[in-house]
C-alpha cells in the first residue's frame, strides 16, 4: 500500500470527521479506510486516532502528524501546479466555500458551468454562513462578502456589494421609520448572530461606525432573516442582490439610506501559496468574467 495513500486517507478522515464520511468521499467502503489507518499507525508505531462508530478524535501524536501531513499535501499540490502551469488542462479537486444565500444564486451555477468546461475536474461546494477555516478544511477558494480582506489570505476582488437596512411596510407602519442609526435600539433587529458581532455598519458624519443591534430573533442563515423581514418581524441588514426584487415589488423598503456604508466587496480568498493551483486561478477568472457581464447584477 502506498505510504502517500495512507497519508491522504488519514488527512481525509480527520477533515471529514469519520471513517464512513471519508469512505464516501473516496468511493470505497469504510473497511478499506480502516485498513489504511491501521497500516499507517503500525508503520509509525503510534496511535493517531481514537475511533468510534460515529467520530474520530486526534491523539496528541495524531494532531502533530495531521499538521505536518497537511503541509506535505499542500507542498505536493503546489509542485504539481508549478509543473501544470504551462498546461491548459484543469484537473484535480476544487473545493469552494461561499455564504449560503449568495452561493446558491451566484456561485453554484458558475461552478457547475466551470466543471462542464473542464471534465477532468471534480468540485465540492460548501454553502455556509460560518467563517470556514480554509487551512484546516483544505478549502481552495472561499467566496466572502467583507469590508476588508484577511491579510493571511490572497484576496481577489470580484464584485461590489451594497448592504441596506430593510423592513416590511407593515412593520414600519406600526413602529415608525428610524431616522438615525441610534434609533435602532428601539426596534427589533434581525441579527445574523456571531458573524455580525461587531454590529451593523453605517457612515455617520463622514466616519464609519458600528451599531450593535438587539432583538429576540437571531439566525446564522441569512435566508431566514430575509424571510423574517418579509413577514414583518423586524428590520434586517441585507445585501442588495438578495432583496432588490422585494424592493422593486414593494414587499420591503429601505431605511437609513443616507447613512449607508460603502459597498462591501465580494472577494475570492485563497490560502497564501507560492504557486496557485491552475484550477483555482481559472475558476476565479471565470467568476470575474461572469460577474462583469453587462447587466448581470440587474
Amino acid at each position: 500500500m502506498s505510504e502517500f495513500k495512507q497519508l491522504q486517507t488519514f488527512i481525509e478522515v480527520v477533515t471529514q470527521g469519520s471513517l464512513s464520511a471519508a469512505a464516501r468521499v473516496e468511493g470505497v467502503v469504510p473497511a478499506v479506510i480502516g485498513r489504511r489507518l491501521d497500516a499507517l499507525e503500525e508503520r509509525l508505531g503510534a496511535r493517531l486516532l481514537v475511533r468510534t462508530t460515529r467520530r474520530v478524535t486526534l491523539t496528541q501524536e495524531g494532531a502533530a502528524f495531521y499538521e505536518d501531513g497537511q503541509r506535505i499535501l499542500a507542498e505536493l499540490e503546489e509542485a504539481e501546479a508549478a509543473v501544470a502551469s504551462g498546461n491548459s488542462r484543469v484537473r484535480g479537486h476544487l473545493r469552494v466555500t461561499a455564504p449560503a444565500g449568495f452561493g446558491r444564486r451566484h456561485v453554484a451555477p458558475h461552478l457547475a458551468t466551470f466543471q462542464r468546461l473542464h471534465p477532468d475536474l471534480r468540485v465540492t461546494l460548501d454553502l455556509s454562513d460560518r467563517l470556514v477555516d480554509m487551512a484546516a478544511e483544505r478549502v481552495d477558494c472561499a467566496i466572502r462578502i467583507s469590508d476588508m480582506a484577511d491579510s493571511s489570505l490572497v484576496a481577489v476582488r470580484l464584485a461590489e456589494n451594497r448592504r441596506v437596512v430593510v423592513g416590511a411596510p407593515a412593520y414600519l407602519a406600526q413602529h415608525g421609520i428610524p431616522q438615525t442609526p441610534d434609533d435602532l435600539e428601539r426596534y427589533e433587529c434581525l441579527s445574523l448572530g456571531a458573524s455580525q458581532s461587531r454590529g451593523w455598519v453605517f457612515r455617520v458624519d463622514g466616519e464609519l461606525v458600528n451599531r450593535r443591534v438587539t432583538g429576540v430573533l437571531e439566525c446564522n442563515d441569512g435566508a431566514v432573516l430575509h424571510e423574517w423581514a418579509l413577514k414583518g418581524y423586524g428590520l434586517a441588514w441585507r445585501s442588495l442582490w438578495e432583496v432588490k426584487d422585494d424592493l422593486r415589488d414593494g414587499r420591503l423598503v429601505t431605511v437609513l439610506d443616507m447613512f449607508s456604508a460603502p459597498d462591501y466587496p465580494v472577494y475570492a480568498m485563497m490560502p497564501q501559496r507560492k504557486f496557485m493551483p491552475l484550477r483555482v486561478r481559472h475558476f476565479v477568472d471565470h467568476l470575474k468574467e461572469s460577474y462583469a457581464e453587462p447587466g448581470y447584477w440587474n
